[in-house]
């Protein structure tokens, strides 16, 4: 064993000979073709067919080092750098000529993505024209590389487990069982009509670039241009949505992944919750944690929000058993290393979860024995932002040869104002400080609020400073983002205020069942199965709209909406159901008034439908409206409303027809 670390090496390198060997770079799947007058010097002609999935407005160009010249749907480009084109062509394969230097690649946003393009995959290109192209099931993706991919994860994965052996073999097998049911039941839930909530804004971007950035990875590409998709944000979610961008030409398995990150964050709350009070409030705040219809919405979607979870989580724990075993120096010094890793990795998926890093700090200085406080406190203060920057640095290749500057281009690309949202019966993008505070209490489930507040009581008649300070801080840093102009989007960025709030509720009915327990010793077991069926009600009732939950205390997501006091039908859910009503219903060139949707790219109309534009709402046979107290359209009074999505009494969208 003393030589193992060569085992993961070889394994790295295994995987990776073995995708130079079975897979065919895109360009390579087009035949050779001839020069013609006017090609650029220096660039070789490949020509074929190109598989359209969905017909309608294709966004279709290239990335070329140098002069090049693409032939598409009668259109011709020209050009060096990124150059790109928005055409509606029918679904089907059509003709393509590219004539390009080495290292060019054909880029693309097929019918619904929009955003930075993404690469063209092989599976999707022919040899052959048209009327005898084929693509096999696979088109549109590259399965090869999303398994290559994985199992690159699973070495990495598997080669920091052999690291912490000793600390994993440590826990108890009753810990790793319920952390097991823990896993598997969140996982349950969000695979539940995975998507039904249809399209959501950011995730054709965050899956694009995901893809993009995996075949960078695997092909050895570090060049800057191949990592400048979607810069103003982090890799790292990136890349494990990216494993499931590639496998198919849809949202599904990078969301079923998504789900696997979050469950994974909920699971680490046993031993979390165990270590700050019991062992039964932290299986308790774990199965909270699986079941809080803001954590199940954001386990369900192609974003930063749910490796995010699974982070915070991670430098939780690790933080909390730094001190195990009265560490020599040298040991509790190493220990800071990984605590460092774990914060660069989340910071390097989302720039706030820089935030973990403070909180790890206080925790570290709270469980430090008296002696070693404040030497611990120097020791990682000064060395875990320099471990988490060289994490960072490492995992992004964009910041190889520009350190410095490519930080200060994303977080400069960051700065611009996000549109208005409804706040406490305003429009508004700049909402006070009390923002976060707001929204936590509103999507709170009413019966988990009891909890929370049972938490405050046990916190005030029980005292027990070290539990009392890490929850508060817990809660705390989370919210300095008030301090930021990021201010916006509900939840989403303090989603780990919301772990800390199911571990607040265990451990507050953690204190209400002791106050029974004398009399009737089931009461903690009876109250935590009153919670997990109150929970699985909850999700029912709102299914499967879960980022418009809103709690009992105001009213539900319909009360809100109506008056307007947080954001309902923001993120695109419900789109997609009345798009398909109109797919359905509408005539094969039916005139359809698209520009009462706001998030316009989620609409997939089918291909009759994206004919010449209806510029005036008075002119078309259908209308589609979402959102209407955010994007305000003035249906004509000769319309008739036919179809609506509600989310508990909520209207998202409408299908109005003349």
């Amino acid at each position: 064993m003393r030589f193992w670390g060569v085992i993961p090496v070889a394994l790295v390198v295994a995987l990776l000979g073995v995708r130079a060997c079975v897979t065919t770079a895109p360009l390579d799947r087009l035949a050779i073709g001839e020069a013609q007058t006017g090609d650029p010097p220096g660039t070789v002609v490949h020509e074929g067919s190109i598989d359209i999935a969905r017909g309608g407005p294709v966004i279709i160009g290239y990335y070329s080092p140098g002069p090049a010249r693409l032939t598409i749907a009668t259109r011709e480009l020209v050009g060096s750098a990124v150059i790109k084109e928005r055409l509606v062509i029918p679904a089907g394969p059509t003709a393509i000529r590219f004539a390009a230097p080495p290292k060019a690649r054909l880029m693309w946003s097929p019918v619904g993505r929009r955003g930075d393009p993404e690469y063209v995959p092989a599976s999707s290109l022919s040899p052959e024209p048209p009327a005898t192209a084929t693509f096999g099931s696979s088109a549109g993706a590259a399965p090869v590389d999303g398994v290559i991919a994985a199992g690159l994860l699973l070495v990495i994965v598997a080669t920091l487990c052999m690291l912490a052996r000793r600390r994993l073999a440590a826990i108890p097998r009753a810990t790793w069982i319920a952390m097991g049911v823990v896993f598997v039941v969140a996982c349950v839930v969000r695979w539940i009509d995975l998507g039904g909530h249809g399209q959501t804004w950011d995730e054709d971007v965050n899956w694009a670039s995901g893809r993009n950035y995996i075949t960078n990875i695997l092909s050895l590409d570090a060049s800057p241009d191949a990592w400048s998709w979607n810069y103003e944000h982090p890799p790292v979610m990136k890349y494990l949505e990216g494993i499931g961008a590639q496998l198919s030409d849809g949202f599904g398995p990078a969301r079923a992944l998504s789900a696997i990150w979050i469950a994974l964050g909920c699971a680490l709350l046993v031993p979390i919750g165990t270590r700050i009070y019991s062992r039964r409030v932290g299986w308790l705040a774990a199965g909270i944690a699986a079941l809080l219809p803001p954590l199940v919405a954001h386990g369900q979607i192609v974003g930063h929000e749910s490796p995010s979870v699974l982070w915070w989580s991670l430098a939780i724990l690790l933080a909390l058993t730094a001190h195990d075993g009265e560490p020599s120096p040298r040991t509790l010094r190493g220990r800071l290393v990984w605590i460092g890793v774990a914060i660069g990795v989340a910071t390097a998926s989302r720039f706030v979860n820089g935030l973990v890093g403070p909180l790890c700090l206080a925790i570290l200085f709270i469980e430090a024995p008296r002696a070693r406080r404040w030497r611990t406190l120097v020791e990682g203060g000064a060395g875990m932002p320099v471990v988490a920057y060289l994490t960072m640095y490492a995992l992004w290749p964009r910041m190889w040869l520009h350190p410095i500057g490519a930080l200060q281009g994303s977080l400069a690309k960051l700065t611009i104002p996000h549109t208005g949202e409804p706040f406490l019966g305003v429009m508004t993008n700049n909402p006070g400080p009390h923002y976060f505070l707001a929204y936590l209490f509103a999507t709170l489930p009413l019966g988990i609020l009891v909890g929370v507040v049972a938490w405050i009581a046990r916190a005030v008649l029980r005292p027990d400073r070290r539990s009392a300070l890490i929850m508060a801080a817990w809660f705390a840093v989370p919210l300095a983002l008030v301090l930021s102009p990021v201010r916006q989007d509900g939840v989403r960025y303090v989603l780990p205020c919301v772990v800390c709030l199911a571990v607040m509720a265990a451990a507050g009915f953690d204190f209400l069942a002791t106050l029974v327990e004398r009399r009737w010793q089931p009461t903690f077991a009876a109250l935590a199965g009153a919670i997990v069926v109150y929970l699985g009600i909850t999700l029912v009732r709102i299914h499967p709209y879960y980022l418009d939950y809103f709690g009992e205390q105001v009213g539900g997501t319909g009360t809100v909406a109506r008056r307007g006091w947080f954001e309902t039908a923001w993120w695109g859910e419900g789109i997609e159901e009345a798009v398909d009503y109109v797919n359905t219903n509408a005539g094969s060139q039916a005139r359809v008034y698209r520009d009462c949707i706001g998030p316009a790219h989620l609409a997939w109309f089918r291909a009759g439908l994206w004919g010449p534009m209806v510029h005036s709402i008075d002119q078309a046979e259908w209308i589609v409206t979402y959102s209407r107290h955010t994007y305000p359209c003035p249906v004509p009074p000769a319309a008739t409303r036919v179809f609506t999505v509600e989310a508990n009494g909520a209207i998202l969208a409408e299908v109005w027809r003349r």
